[in-house]
């Protein structure tokens, strides 16, 4: 449903913060604000950080002569916060303090909350995060890693796999609680989420640790030759760490990471371009065959998403592996924004519950939010 509410979207990146106005699920303006790398560097407290770009953001829309008393809600990028559930959650004293203080690790979209919070806040207004990368919905059986000590983690890009999931299902003309999907996010990194009911039960960490190889992550490697590395000469731990996650994959092989760089590549006959990204495709196709056990083959549909779904080549050679197990539904590209509106209108148009961020170790559940 396109509610009319009108909600402020805010998305940080490293260097550079995105904000998009929407009024139900239309934008009526979007925008990309670079942040230059001196001034970046300038600020030394997360306070100065966020309140920078806070600044950037008011002023922007100031320009722009958007009136902001017309908001209904604020949703910033949820970032590296507890683990918890898939939803909307409204922010609280508790989130804010573990956005600031980085609870599992530091990202730029933490920033995301702390601004929502600081402008709804002086509208007196409700402020959300919607589905943050730490989102935890795995069975306890699919956390077990084979050493006693060390858990499978869930860290993927939930965001955009639960908004194309929920695309997916209306497509298929199901609910998305009632379909068993699994859902391939393929962009700087590859994630395959096994999606059981509207729950990812198990899903691989596309961030440093398995899975396929992806444009520039190392995906799942031999531990022995790991160890080594860790250990040869000079080799320190943010060295080992940029070799997994930044300069793994297809730029280990091939030297590149750009698309377009790499399809023409392909259409000039480039064979070793070819021979590392079919690579790629058979150990995307084969963790989407690992995914499947879970469901016990019962799949209702394969979802391929992100930036590399573009790729032609690449969806065609997936194809021909996958198909013989479901149904294959491509949606190219990924649109955060939009996903992040969509979360907080679902919650003040009163479709779903806003979460409570847990205070403790438990998660609860809010009032209907409604609009003002």
């Amino acid at each position: 449903m396109d509610s009319r509410k009108r909600v402020l979207v805010i998305n940080p990146g490293s260097t550079s913060t995105k904000v998009a106005i929407y009024e139900g699920y239309t934008p009526l303006f979007t925008t990309k604000i670079d942040h230059s790398l001196a001034e970046i560097q300038s600020l030394i407290s997360v306070e100065d950080h966020y309140n920078f770009r806070k600044q950037t953001v008011l002023l922007t829309l100031d320009e722009e002569g958007i009136n902001l008393s017309k908001l209904d809600a604020v949703v910033g990028r949820g970032g590296l916060v507890r683990p918890i559930p898939s939803g909307t959650y409204v922010m609280n004293d508790r989130l804010l303090e573990d956005l600031k203080n980085g609870y599992s690790g530091w990202h730029a979209s933490n920033y995301g909350g702390l601004i929502a919070f600081e402008i709804a806040n002086q509208l007196n207004i409700p402020a959300f995060i919607v589905d943050p990368v730490v989102v935890d919905e795995m069975d306890q059986i699919a956390k077990v890693s084979g050493l006693q000590g060390i858990e499978r983690k869930s860290i993927f890009h939930a965001l955009n796999q639960k908004a194309i999931a929920r695309i997916a299902a209306k497509d298929i003309g199901k609910s998305y609680e009632d379909l068993n999907l699994i859902v391939v996010h393929m962009g700087g990194g590859i994630t395959v989420g096994v999606h059981k009911e509207g729950r990812v039960i198990d899903v691989n960490d596309g961030l440093y640790g398995e899975g396929p190889f992806s444009p520039e992550r190392a995906g799942t490697l031999p531990t022995g030759a790991v160890i080594d590395l860790c250990f040869s000469e000079g080799m320190t731990k943010e060295k080992a760490l940029n070799q997994v996650a930044g300069s793994g994959g297809l730029v280990s092989y091939i030297g590149t990471q750009d698309g377009h760089e790499i399809e023409r590549q392909i259409e000039m006959g480039n064979e070793e371009v070819i021979f590392y990204y079919e690579s790629m495709a058979y150990q995307i196709a084969k963790e989407v065959g690992a995914a499947s056990t879970v469901l016990f083959g019962r799949v209702d549909g394969i979802v391929l998403t992100g930036g590399l779904a573009f790729s032609r080549h690449l969806i065609a050679l997936l194809m021909r592996r996958l198909e013989w197990i479901s149904d294959v539904l491509v949606y190219p590209g990924e649109d955060e924004m939009l996903a992040l509106a969509k979360g907080a209108i679902r919650v003040i148009n009163s479709e779903e519950l806003a979460k409570h961020y847990p205070s403790g170790n438990r998660i609860g559940e809010l009032g209907i939010i409604g609009g003002k």
